[in-house]
Formats: structure tokens, C-alpha cells, sequence
């Protein structure tokens, strides 16, 4: 069989007449997906509470919308809004989230429904708007940023990873109950990335315990000996959402570092 292999200018042109919508998109995980998709080709949305274009390191525009993921209407005017402009939504991506830890004795209900709004329902909702033109036009990605938190349990975020089963869940379902359009539902489920989030955390560790800033991070370790970096994240969502997967969906896609291997 012939070895074949795509140029970088193929690559660069991936996504090119795509739409994508990245949601938590101007800052952190992403921002880097934002310019990674811009730079496969498509036209981007960055939709987050701070409404600003930006340019990608290679010069692509990005287009900056306000979005609160907790207000329910909104969710669904912005992908209207992104849909009359650009014609389409082709690929929505769920990233904004939160993860906020606390013992579970310690934990109050209010705590536990903001993650479920932001992490879940945000996305639930997102996808209900986007999906009617999708199936119309029978085209569409839909890809949430989860965690290996989706798969297994981590002490003092019972909110964070319940909310992210179900993401994960709710990701499956809609795989199986569209499995026979062209449209695909997957989750990318990275370990701590290195972004300004974590870096405030081992901060934060530091203030607190009288640490090094090695002794504070190693728990955000991969069993690589690192933290995943957003890029890795990024890349694996420019694929997701090209012609080349679109046989994947229902999935999870760890990027850990083989960390699910060994737990």
C-alpha cells in the first residue's frame, strides 16, 4: 500500500469553509484551539465573557462574541447569531467549564449545580441550537472538552466529575441517536494542562503549604514526567473536527500521558 502523507499546506486547508465555535475561547485550552482551527482554515468564533477579536500566531482572525454559558438564553442567541452571520455552524466546540474544589462534607448544593450548569447543561444547550441546521445541512462536529475526570473518580471534586460523567454521557447518547447522519459527538478528556489556570493553582498551593513550586506541582504531573500542553489538546480537536474522523465519534480521547492506563 502507498504511504501517503498530507502537506503542511493540506493541513492548513483541513477546515478551510468550515465554521467553528469555540466556547471559552479567548483565553487557556481555548484560545490555542481557537488559532489551531483558524489555522486549519476555518472561520473562528472565540464566544466568552470577554468579547474581543484576536489574531492567530499565523495572522488568521479570530472573531470574538460575549457569551455567558450560565445565562440559557444567551447560549442559544449566540449560536444563532453566528449561524445568520457566517451562514453555518460547523463545528461546535464546548470548553468553557470550571472545576472548584471542596469536601464533599463541606460541599453545598449551590456549588453543585453551578458546576452541573456550566460543565453540562451549558453544552446540552449549545448543542440543541446548533444541531437543527446541522442535521438540515448534515454536516457537524460537535466536540467537548471533558477530562479524564469523565472516567474516573479524583478526591474533592465530586461537582467537577460527576458533571463531566455526565458530559461524557450525554456525548455517548447523542453519538448513538445520530449515528446514522454524518454528524459526529466526541470528548477530549485531557489530564492538568499547562495553561495560566494551573499556574495560578500551584500559586495558590505554594501561599498556602510553604512548598516549592516542584513539590505543588508534581500531583498535576502525567506519569510522562509533565504537564499536557494545550497545543496537544488543540490538535487533537483541529482532527476531530476534519473529513479525516469522520468515522470517530461517541468517543472519549485521553490525553494524559497514560495516566488512564495506570489507574
Amino acid at each position: 500500500m502507498t504511504e501517503r502523507r498530507l502537506s503542511s499546506d493540506t493541513r492548513r486547508c483541513a477546515l478551510s469553509g468550515q465554521v467553528a465555535m469555540v466556547t471559552g475561547g479567548s483565553q487557556g485550552i481555548g484560545r490555542v484551539i481557537s488559532e489551531a482551527l483558524a489555522e486549519a482554515g476555518a472561520t473562528v468564533v472565540a464566544a466568552s465573557r470577554r468579547a474581543e477579536d484576536f489574531l492567530s500566531p499565523a495572522g488568521q482572525r479570530i472573531h470574538g462574541r460575549r457569551l455567558d454559558v450560565e445565562n440559557a438564553d444567551a447560549c442559544h442567541t449566540v449560536v444563532a447569531s453566528v449561524q445568520e452571520e457566517f451562514g453555518s455552524l460547523d463545528v461546535l466546540v464546548n470548553n468553557a467549564g470550571i472545576a472548584e474544589s471542596v469536601k464533599f462534607l463541606e460541599m453545598d448544593m449551590e456549588h453543585w449545580r453551578r458546576h452541573h450548569c456550566i460543565d453540562v447543561e451549558a453544552p446540552l444547550r449549545l448543542v440543541r441550537a446548533a444541531l437543527p441546521m446541522m442535521l438540515e445541512r448534515n454536516q457537524g462536529r460537535v466536540i467537548s472538552i471533558a477530562s479524564i475526570a469523565a472516567e474516573v473518580g479524583f478526591s474533592y471534586v465530586t461537582a467537577y466529575v460527576a458533571a463531566k460523567h455526565a458530559l461524557l454521557g450525554m456525548t455517548r447518547s447523542l453519538a448513538a441517536e445520530f449515528a446514522g447522519t454524518s454528524l459526529t459527538f466526541n470528548c477530549v478528556s485531557p489530564y492538568y494542562t499547562n495553561t495560566p489556570m494551573a499556574a495560578a493553582a500551584i500559586r495558590k498551593i505554594v501561599a498556602k503549604t510553604g512548598k516549592s513550586v516542584d513539590q505543588a506541582s508534581a500531583h498535576l504531573l502525567s506519569p510522562q514526567g509533565r504537564m499536557i500542553e494545550p497545543d496537544e489538546v488543540a490538535a487533537m480537536c483541529v482532527y476531530l473536527a476534519s473529513p479525516s474522523a469522520r468515522s470517530i465519534t461517541g468517543q472519549s480521547i485521553a490525553i494524559d500521558g497514560g495516566l488512564s492506563a495506570t489507574r
